[in-house]
């Protein structure tokens, strides 16, 4: 059975769609689907699996606590564990797709 990343993508978004694509037991993979979304007000991320993630459609802003990086489709970089991060914006005129990668030591 085959899938697509850029289908099933739901028109109206009131939060970030996260859909695990493959689980085991020192590794998750994530389509994330963002729509002129950003992370709330004064929320930052700070995980404990490191994360590797690529934008595949759209564009975004990810704000860590040194430096902003804008993405691009086929940017893509590599959070340590506990990298604080937080998504400052996201395209509103058409559906940002971000692969992650989140794995362990």
């Amino acid at each position: 059975m085959t899938f697509n990343l850029f289908t099933n993508l739901p028109s109206d978004l009131p939060d970030e769609l996260f859909t695990t694509l493959l689980e085991a037991s020192n590794l998750r993979i994530e389509r994330i689907v963002s729509h002129g979304h950003a992370s709330p007000e004064g929320f930052w991320y700070d995980q404990d699996d490191h994360e590797w993630v690529m934008v595949l459609q759209g564009a975004a802003r990810l704000q860590l606590e040194d430096k902003t990086i804008e993405l691009r489709p086929g940017d893509y970089i590599n959070l340590p564990a506990h990298t604080k991060h937080r998504v400052e914006w996201t395209t509103a005129d058409q559906p940002t797709i971000w692969l992650a990668v989140f794995y362990k030591s």
